[in-house]
């Protein structure tokens, strides 16, 4: 195995470190090639029984986006019917998409039933594509970051819906719907800490011994 150098090691935990979900966003294009680089990284991710599920549709029609704006919309008020006194205050207050100012916005699936790969893994844990387009998302991710880009995953979806609008074929499975563009700010904290909105606990990456 190649090992890599200390210092690559120390750049590669802040990029990590960095990697923020992201919902402020400027308006300007994001540059074609440098887009292609950030989506290459697909090709590197893990993915069961090599079947590589991902499928990346790219939402770019004012008539596409509108219909995904209005998805999150009604399934954001929906959430907010969830919460009550001061934390409905604070939900309610709290910018969850980026969709409204994002440049490029991909909605990424799970492709359930993919002939490739052949069933390898996937005959007794399905869910491990779904698994695998989550990887991708997180390799794309760091190349994102590591290009300057900020990536932020919008889940307050309806997924069934989406994928209609987005007129794709039904065995596909909604993962992640992501907005990508240059961020108007940035911050190695999560936003939902700085906010008040939950803190991170370290302790929670300690495994359990058996």
């Amino acid at each position: 195995m190649v090992a890599f150098p200390e210092d690559f090691r120390a750049e590669l935990k802040r990029l990590m470190a960095w990697r923020r979900d992201v919902r402020h966003f400027r308006t300007d294009p994001v540059p074609e090639a440098v887009l292609e680089r950030c989506l290459q990284a697909f090709a590197f991710a893990p993915s069961v029984g090599l079947s590589e599920p991902w499928r990346i549709v790219r939402v770019a029609s004012p008539k596409a986006r509108e219909a995904a704006v209005a998805n999150f919309e009604a399934a954001n008020a929906r959430a907010l019917e969830g919460f009550e006194g001061d934390r409905a205050r604070l939900y309610a207050s709290l910018k969850l998409s980026g969709m409204r100012e994002a440049p490029v916005q991909l909605a990424v699936f799970a492709d359930e039933e993919t002939p490739k790969g052949h069933g390898l893994g996937a005959a007794t844990m399905p869910e491990t594509r779904a698994y695998s387009v989550v990887a991708a998302v997180m390799a794309f991710w760091l190349m994102a970051r590591a290009e300057g880009l900020g990536v932020g995953w919008v889940s307050i979806l309806d997924p069934e819906r989406l994928i209609a609008d987005l007129e794709v074929p039904p065995s596909w499975r909604l993962v992640a719907y992501l907005c990508v563009g240059w961020p108007r700010q940035e911050d190695d904290r999560p936003e939902l800490e700085r906010v008040g909105w939950e803190a991170r606990k370290p302790s929670l990456a300690r495994p359990i011994e058996r």
